[in-house]
Formats: C-alpha cells, sequence, structure tokens
C-alpha cells in the first residue's frame, strides 16, 4: 500500500474511493505521569510521551490502511495526522486521507 502526504502518485493516474480513517485513544500509566510532572519542572522533552504518540501514529496509520484495503485502494493520498486530548493524560491520534485506485496506462 502506497502512503503519501501528497495528492498524487508519481506516474500513476488515480481514481478517488472515498476518505478513510483510522485513529486510536492511549494514555500512560501513573507512573509515567509521575515522571512527566517531574520532567516538568526541569524542561526538557518527555520521553514517555514522545514514544507514546509515536506507538499511536503507528497504530492509527495502519487502522486507516485496513479501511482502505476494505475499499480495494492502491494507495492513500492527502494523509494529515491530527491529535487531541480526551481527558487528562489521554490522547486521541486520528490518520485521515483520499483512498484511491491506480487506473491501468495503456
Amino acid at each position: 500500500m502506497v502512503v503519501v502526504n501528497t495528492d498524487y502518485v508519481t506516474g500513476q493516474q488515480l481514481q478517488t474511493l472515498t476518505i478513510v480513517r483510522g485513529s486510536v485513544v492511549m494514555t500512560k500509566h501513573i507512573g509515567s505521569d509521575i515522571g512527566a510532572s517531574f520532567q516538568t519542572l526541569v524542561g526538557g522533552e518527555i520521553r514517555a510521551y514522545t514514544d507514546m504518540l509515536t506507538q499511536a501514529r503507528e497504530i492509527a496509520t495502519a487502522r486507516m490502511i485496513e479501511d482502505a484495503q476494505r475499499y480495494g485502494a492502491d494507495a492513500v493520498v492527502n494523509v494529515r495526522y491530527t491529535t487531541s486530548s480526551v481527558m487528562q493524560g489521554a490522547s486521541e491520534i486520528l490518520a485521515i486521507g483520499t483512498a484511491v485506485k491506480f487506473i491501468p496506462q495503456g
């Protein structure tokens, strides 16, 4: 599956199928929250949250690809990510794009 943030795939003509999405809501355990609270006192990267959001993006992307596969897509174009806070310590990551099929050249 080709996944790009452009509205084209080089060398391919595209037929638009539908919008596809994948999302996940994740939270860290209380130990990570306590560690993050201390980190805010001295500044710098809060690695536990960086890792959590990286993992969440990967899950959301995989779910978006699964959604595209249900439509028989060859690719997902115009991929975008968004995040929101659902509750304290929990974030939603949403991956959204346009599922497309390649039009045979000939």
